[in-house]
């Protein structure tokens, strides 16, 4: 398989005013989309991050949108290509297990590893088949052309770091503090769950994916292109190919996407916001992504 780029994989699809303007009713909502400039040379994250600024001033600041969590970071170049066809995953709970199911029916190959070690991931090997394998955190990391996080967070600053460097890292993580313990920052509202990750991975390209769905459903209720029940899913990244990547592995698998932009908006499809865990369309997903509230720090 040649290494093709990726060329235009952020979607195009935009939304028109009128379809916005009908899915963000009521008078606050309108107020926030009314100075917004949602013509067709804007792509969905564009317009839906213009969105969701135009809403966070309607409601009086609340929390502000950064544009860079990390200023100062330095990722060394990734491109994705359509030879990037080995995963990657640490964490082989029920969310990696089940991308991993999904990503070996789209052709890909599955590196798994877990906390107890490879030789503890056999009966599922044994079940994924022969395009799985099973190796440490590290070798798992090293072997992914691309990497899927998906870890209790407690646990996100056990995840290797200098195997991952040049690397898009997928994270499905989600903050509970009943599990995680509190993390003043999170509870604050000062940071979001990716952000921390990419702060742990300075040069490797995080993108939030996976986090907002059950885990059964991700091998069942994916749709062909175009189908009118298809399911949104989101995404969030301070890097435009990482988010192109979700983007290409989301469609893979059968799911819509919608770019909400850099990490720091990811909370909106975090624990108890009205996008987290439902089945949504595109639609459907903008609209909750833009009802999300977050406490003021």
């Amino acid at each position: 398989m040649g290494e093709v780029p990726v060329a235009g994989v952020v979607d195009h699809h935009v939304e028109g005013p009128e379809v916005l303007r009908g899915l963000l009713h009521g008078s606050e909502v309108g107020a926030a989309v009314g100075d917004v400039a949602l013509d067709r040379q804007h792509g969905v994250a564009q317009a839906v991050h213009k969105i969701i600024k135009g809403l966070d001033r309607a409601r009086g600041g609340g929390h502000p949108v950064a544009e860079d969590q990390h200023p100062g970071m330095r990722a060394p170049p990734a491109t994705v290509t359509r030879s990037m066809t080995t995963i990657g995953i640490i964490g082989a709970g029920q969310i990696g297990s089940q991308v991993a199911r999904a990503a070996i029916t789209a052709g890909y190959d599955i590196v798994m590893a877990n906390s107890r070690g490879p030789e503890t991931l056999g009966d599922l090997v044994a079940e994924l088949g022969p395009k799985a394998r099973a190796d440490s955190a590290e070798g798992a990391a090293a072997a992914g052309d691309f990497v899927v996080v998906t870890v209790p967070f407690k646990a996100y600053e056990e995840v290797p770091v200098a195997p991952l460097v040049g690397k898009i890292v997928i994270d499905t993580n989600n903050y509970y503090f009943e599990r995680d313990g509190h993390i003043a920052s999170l509870d604050q509202g000062l940071d979001t769950v990716s952000g921390l990750l990419q702060r742990h991975l300075p040069q490797s390209r995080v993108a939030k994916a996976f986090n907002h769905i059950k885990a059964e459903d991700i091998t069942t209720d994916g749709f062909p292109t175009g189908s009118p029940q298809r399911r949104a899913l989101a995404t969030s990244s301070d890097f435009e190919e990482a988010a192109e990547l979700v983007q290409r592995l989301y469609d893979e698998l059968g799911f819509d996407t919608v770019n909400l932009g850099p990490l720091a908006d990811s909370w909106r499809v975090e624990r108890d916001q009205p996008a987290y865990v439902v089945r949504q369309t595109r639609h459907e997903l903008i609209e909750n992504l833009a009802r999300a509230e977050r406490p003021a720090a």
